[in-house]
């Protein structure tokens, strides 16, 4: 070990004098080692981010919730067949009502209808392809979001179906700019008007497809008073949350059998509703996340190849400008192992500068992506320690030839050597 120190000090000053030296070439060697490793941690940083805030979104909105809805959020066997799904009849107050008087592990219920592409207006203002969500008693209870002025709906309200509605940030900048007072304002959509009671704060999208940035929440029964609610093309979803401690699993088991009941399916037949859960996208998104990992990790292996082969002909041409230097050294007694360690720890810490290189820029872009989109990276530090060891294994390997033919060298010709 004692040996081995004076070998790295005098490599680590080889190496960056080569660098000073031959910046052009050896930069260009090294931006395959950088690339590669790039390519690797920022393959793991991004499915880790992704994991990370997807877990997030499911514990903030709780996977013990159902989605109850005429279409399934995935494919059932390979196949999805919207062709009959669109026949299914659309979820309607009836079937809440089924749940409400007969289920014995459900906490709360609430339904939910979409309308897309609404357009509000607001004295001169107008914005347009807002998402419209209609909801009756309990929604606030599934769904995570907080106020930034006014207040949300109340009991009042969603259930004589008044024409009130709360903002998403979003709409509420394009149609109130200057952060104005919505005390008393009113805001006109669905050829209606609606008072404005509250504002959301910006929270982005959820897992579960709602966009409340970019939304306004109403009561269901003043969109019902509007429009077909119980209409084939009625997008209704039904959403019912667990008891504390109830397996989402014996949850799910009632609700079908009561929503059979009220629909009256008869035994045999498959259901006219589908039941989604947050857990069936992240199930979906492991998949997904494997195949990004395994072509993440062949574009790597071979920026790495390519970078290693860099670094192989970096220490051949060092072998070459220093056959003197090296023939010398073993004429006043350097051993061909101490030789071989020299150059192997030379290929080594230029890998690793190429390494942290690209982990630097990994990291520039982590900070760029969390400051400017609607996604927190999150580094790890054993993503980091990943690069940093496939740096060291690439320099291993791609300096030992190098490394051996100067160990192996004559001494005698070494220092005749032109």
């Amino acid at each position: 070990m004692r040996q081995l120190l004076p070998i790295a000090e005098e490599s680590l000053r080889v190496a960056f004098q080569e660098l000073r030296s031959n910046k052009l070439r050896t930069l260009l060697s090294l931006s395959g080692v950088t690339i590669g490793i790039f390519c690797i941690v920022a393959v793991f940083t991004v499915l880790d981010s992704m994991e990370q805030n997807i877990r997030k979104n499911v514990a903030a909105l709780g996977d013990n919730i159902l989605y109850i809805s005429k279409m399934p959020w995935m494919d059932e066997n390979g196949v999805y067949k919207w062709w009959d799904y669109l026949r299914r009849p659309a979820i309607t107050p009836d079937e809440l009502k089924a749940i409400e008087n007969h289920s014995q592990t459900a906490a709360v219920s609430a339904l939910l209808y979409r309308e897309n592409d609404i357009t509000a207006k607001q004295d001169k203002y107008e914005t347009s392809g807002i998402s419209g969500y209609a909801v009756t008693n309990n929604f606030e209870k599934m769904q995570t979001f907080d106020l930034a002025k006014g207040r949300y709906l109340n009991n009042a309200e969603l259930v004589g179906g008044q024409l009130k509605a709360v903002l998403g940030h979003d709409v509420y900048t394009s149609l109130f700019p200057g952060n104005q007072n919505i005390d008393g304002r009113f805001i006109s959509f669905l050829g209606h008007k609606f008072k404005v009671v509250g504002v959301l704060k910006k929270s982005g999208s959820s897992m579960s497809g709602i966009d409340f940035d970019n939304g306004i929440i109403y009561p269901y029964f003043a969109e019902a008073a509007i429009k077909n609610i119980r209409s084939a093309n009625a997008s209704t979803t039904l959403m019912i949350k667990g008891r504390q401690g109830i397996p989402t699993d014996e949850l799910s088991s009632e609700v079908e059998g009561i929503l059979r009941a009220a629909r009256k399916v008869s035994p045999g037949e498959p259901n006219n509703f589908s039941i989604n859960r947050l857990s069936q996208i992240t199930a979906r998104l492991d998949t997904v996340f494997v195949m990004v990992n395994l072509v993440g990790s062949i574009i790597a292996f071979f920026s790495l190849l390519v970078g290693g082969f860099g670094i192989a002909n970096i220490m051949f041409v060092t072998v070459k400008e220093r056959t003197k230097i090296i023939g010398l050294k073993k004429a006043i007694g350097a051993r061909s192992a101490t030789i071989l360690s020299e150059f192997l720890i030379e290929a080594v810490i230029l890998c690793i500068l190429g390494g942290l290189a690209g982990i630097f820029l990994v990291m520039i872009l982590g900070f760029i992506v969390t400051k400017t989109a609607d996604f927190e990276i999150s580094l790890s530090l054993g993503n980091f320690i990943l690069g940093i060891g496939i740096s060291t294994f690439v320099g291993l390997v791609s300096g030992y030839i190098p490394a051996r033919s100067a160990a192996r060298l004559d001494p005698v010709v070494a220092i005749r050597s032109t």
